[in-house]
């Protein structure tokens, strides 16, 4: 199944070029939106130990806070797809925002656990919206001679919002308090919004108009696509590998190599700062690949190689520390092919619900790999995590090799080098 990008596009484009100005915009718009949409994901974990001393709560209790975000955030995401193709993505993204500033107010009022479970159930429902509004919007308002770079500008910038969560909010924590530091957050998401809306006009998109002859279901003739869930399984799949390393890698190298908790904390960071870097460097990459899903075959199939190398223990804690940083690079390297291989699997005036069905998969994966890989962690098996965050890596690009066989190539490359 081939994308409407067709010669007709590419024509126009070449006769009219967009200008980098414009694109620059709408990109930094997005990625702003989308760094927002990371902060909020880390909004509550780095206040756990506070919570757990404040309200008297066990590990489970705060790990449930982010299940419930993420179950609600995957639940909303496949919802808000269609929503965004009915209305447009901007007042949706409005409403996610301000969805943003009632959780981190509510957070800062927070008097018991009822009131933190409510607060991560408005940022799970804040969250569900982005990718369906973040994709519409880049689709429709970059030129398609830029997706690859405006992909990678997305994914950067949403790694730069996981890593200043942390220090935001542990700074104003240490300085004044932390229902100051959530204070704070909300005083943040109000300058964002009024960013958003002062640029309104590079955020407008098209809506789907349904047409009156359409058959009953119609909305929903997308779910019949294989190629839809294969995207699907691909994103839950390579998300699992990734909250591996997020929620448990730091305790591996600890336990596996004794190093100390700074240096198995600066390597958590130093995998997400290759990660970013990989995304810039994938950014050239997509725009320059004939056929994505092989980049992100290659890409992750040496991502997952390195962590089964770091699986064996065979490594000193140092090396081991390095090449999980460097497979941080090799998967950042696959992320903007891998929108790309999505946006060539997405139906014309499909795009919000079809965003939002394949991406909640990532929500899903968050969901469900801590709890599975945690009951291997709970019993020692630290090898056995890394191998696991591998192997499911490698099941990721089958399902990438899968999707690439019903897209086939990018049209844009092959008619160049025809």
């Amino acid at each position: 199944m081939s994308p409407p990008s067709s010669d007709t596009t590419v024509t126009q484009e070449t006769i009219h070029p967009v200008p980098l100005r414009q694109d620059a915009a709408v990109m930094g718009l997005v990625g702003l939106a989308h760094a927002t949409s990371h902060f909020t994901h880390l909004l509550l974990p780095p206040l756990f130990p506070v919570f757990m001393s404040e309200f008297a709560l066990s590990y489970s209790d705060v790990g449930l806070l982010m299940t419930v975000f993420f179950v609600i955030s995957g639940i909303g995401q496949a919802s808000a797809g269609f929503l965004v193709d009915r209305v447009g993505a901007r007042p949706v993204l409005f409403g996610s925002i301000v969805l943003f500033m009632a959780s981190a107010l509510v957070a800062s009022a927070a008097n018991g656990y009822g009131m933190l479970v409510l607060a991560a159930a408005l940022a799970g429902l804040g969250n569900a919206s982005f990718h369906p509004v973040d994709f519409s919007i880049l689709n429709q308002r970059v030129s398609a001679a830029r997706l690859g770079h405006a992909f990678s500008v997305h994914g950067l910038t949403g790694n730069l919002g996981w890593a200043i969560t942390p220090v935001f909010l542990a700074t104003l924590t240490a300085l004044f308090d932390w229902r100051t530091a959530y204070q704070a957050a909300a005083l943040l998401y109000v300058v964002v919004l009024a960013v958003l809306f002062w640029q309104r006009d590079k955020l407008r998109t098209d809506v789907v108009v349904r047409s009156s002859t359409a058959p009953p279901g119609a909305d929903l003739a997308f779910l019949k696509l294989p190629v839809v869930w294969w995207c699907f399984t691909f994103f839950l799949l390579s998300t699992m590998t990734l909250a591996v390393i997020q929620t448990y890698s730091t305790s591996i190298l600890k336990a596996v190599h004794g190093v100390s908790f700074e240096a198995a904390t600066f390597t958590l960071t130093a995998y997400m700062l290759c990660g970013a870097v990989g995304m810039v460097v994938g950014g050239f990459v997509a725009g320059r690949a004939r056929h994505s899903d092989r980049v992100v075959g290659y890409s992750m199939g040496v991502g997952a190689l390195l962590l089964l190398v770091c699986a064996t223990g065979a490594l000193n804690g140092t090396l081991t520390m390095v090449l999980i940083a460097l497979t941080g690079f090799a998967v950042g390297v696959a992320g903007p092919s891998r929108d790309m291989m999505i946006k060539r699997a997405t139906p014309k005036g499909s795009t919000g619900r079809v965003y939002g069905t394949v991406y909640s998969g990532l929500d899903v994966g968050f969901a469900i790999s801590p709890v599975l890989f945690g009951a291997f962690m709970d019993r020692g098996w630290y090898g056995t995590t890394l191998a696991g965050a591998g192997l499911v890596l490698l099941l990721a690009v089958f399902a990438a090799v899968n999707v690439g066989r019903r897209v086939g190539p990018n049209p844009l490359k092959a008619a160049a080098q025809a």
